[in-house]
């Protein structure tokens, strides 16, 4: 899962970083509002940290012109800004959620977390395809209901495979879930994470399509 962190304060941003990278989470980092509207056009994430009191564009009108452009991506307001009339001015900008700074770290994975299941349309569900299990909510894997240990890059790459059953990804999109911008990306790197996924899952799980990218099957349902 792929997030954009807009956050101009280095102390903040960093801690921030290093924690969403710590649960797995490739991270973006912009630093003022003009690079937070460039990276939102140019890339696609899976959710956005917001700060407001931003240099060059405040962060309102960096939502605005997301939500203006129809990208409906989740959106999660983390500021100082604590009155009562900014927190409403947020979220009727198009926010999904807003967070008052100094805030728990832990609850800040939860509602994010939160969000994201939402803005897929999925609650809790296990993928299941044969003997193979998958939950995405808890990262949960496993294999004649044995659990299996997957690698942070291992799962970066399977669950947005899973979460679209039958939808072609390319190897481009698939390196999108598993480095931020400032992160080197190897030029074997999914195929690398592929071959290791289906050592630990079974052949069938991931497929080829030449010269188009990867899918998992159909048949991997959501079972409640």
């Amino acid at each position: 899962m792929r997030i954009l962190l807009v956050e101009d304060d280095a102390m903040i941003g960093e801690a921030v970083k290093d924690v969403l990278r710590s649960e797995h989470y490739a991270v973006d980092w912009a630093r003022d509002g003009d690079a937070a509207d460039t990276h939102l056009r140019t890339a696609t994430y899976d959710l956005v940290l917001l700060d407001l009191g931003l240099p060059r564009r405040d962060g309102l009108a960096v939502l605005s012109a997301l939500r203006a452009r129809a990208d409906r991506t989740p959106v999660v307001i983390a500021t100082a800004r604590d009155a009562v009339a900014d927190r409403i001015a947020g979220l009727d900008a198009g926010a999904d959620d807003y967070v008052v700074k100094p805030y728990d770290v832990n609850e800040l994975l939860a509602r994010i977390r939160a969000l994201v299941r939402r803005s897929v349309g999925r609650a809790e569900p296990v993928y299941v395809l044969g003997n193979v299990a998958i939950k995405p909510a808890t990262r949960e894997v496993s294999v004649d209901g044995m659990a299996v240990t997957l690698s942070a890059r291992e799962w970066a790459v399977l669950e947005p495979l899973v979460a679209r059953p039958g939808a072609v990804m390319s190897r481009a999109q698939l390196e999108e879930k598993l480095y931020g911008w400032d992160e080197e990306v190897n030029s074997n790197a999914v195929e690398v994470y592929i071959h290791g996924l289906r050592r630990k899952l079974g052949a069938g799980l991931i497929q080829n399509v030449r010269g188009v990218g990867y899918v998992v099957p159909k048949s991997v349902v959501p079972k409640s």
